[in-house]
C-alpha cells in the first residue's frame, strides 16, 4: 500500500492561498501533510506567516511519499533558488511518485524540462515560454491538468480549488459524483452540491 503523507515544499514568499483547499482535505481524509524545506529553518510565507519545515529537502525520500506539492513563489521568478525543488519534482516522478505544482513552481517544472512532453497548464502560456522549454505544444488552456502519466499535475494562480481536484482525484480522495460535487461547492458556491457529499 502506497505511503499515506503527502510532502509540501515551503520556501520563502510561497503563496498562501494556493494550497490550503488540497492540504485541508488531504488531512481530513486520512492524509499526514509534512512541511519540506530547503533547510530545516523556518520560512515566512508571501502571508507573513512563519512555517517551520517538517523535513529539510536533502533528507526527503520519494519512497515515503504519496506527492509531493509545489505551492508558487515570487522566488521562482527571481532567480533559481528554488531550483533545488524542481530537481527534487524530477527525483519524484522519475521514481514513479507524483507531483503537483501551481503559479510559479509550473515555471520550475519547466524549467526542470518535466513538461516538455507532458500535457500542462499554468497562469499563461508564454509564462513557461519564458523558461525555454520544449513543451509548449503540450500547453493546455485550463484550469489544471494532470498529465496522461498520472505524474504531473499543473495549474495557474487563480485554481487552487481546480488544483485540489486534480489532486483528489489522483490520490481517490473524492471520486465520481462527489469529486464533482465538492469542486461545485467550493468552485461555484453550488448548495446542491451538499447532499452529494453528505451522502
Amino acid at each position: 500500500m502506497p505511503p499515506k503523507t503527502v510532502h509540501l515544499a515551503v520556501y520563502p514568499t510561497l503563496a498562501d492561498w494556493e494550497t490550503g483547499f488540497a492540504t485541508a482535505f488531504l488531512v481530513q481524509h486520512g492524509y499526514e501533510v509534512k512541511t519540506v524545506g530547503l533547510t530545516a529553518d523556518p520560512v515566512a510565507t508571501m502571508g507573513g506567516l512563519r512555517v517551520l519545515p517538517d523535513v529539510a529537502l536533502g533528507d526527503l525520500d520519494a519512497s515515503d511519499s504519496s506527492l509531493l506539492i509545489l505551492p508558487g513563489a515570487q522566488l521562482f521568478d527571481e532567480g533559481d533558488g528554488l531550483a533545488p525543488f524542481a530537481a527534487a519534482a524530477r527525483r519524484f516522478v522519475e521514481a514513479g511518485v507524483p507531483v503537483a505544482a501551481i503559479c510559479g513552481a509550473t515555471l520550475g517544472l519547466a524549467t526542470e524540462g518535466l513538461l516538455d512532453d507532458r500535457a500542462h497548464t499554468s497562469a499563461v502560456s508564454f509564462y513557461l515560454a519564458a523558461s525555454g522549454y520544449k513543451g509548449g505544444e503540450h500547453y493546455a488552456e485550463a484550469d489544471a491538468v494532470t498529465s496522461a502519466d498520472g505524474l504531473v499535475v499543473t495549474a495557474g494562480p487563480t485554481e487552487p480549488v481546480a488544483f485540489a481536484r486534480e489532486i483528489f482525484a489522483l490520490l481517490r480522495v473524492f471520486e465520481g459524483d462527489k469529486l464533482d460535487a465538492w469542486y461545485r461547492l467550493f468552485h461555484d458556491s453550488d448548495p446542491s452540491a451538499y447532499e452529494v457529499l453528505s451522502a
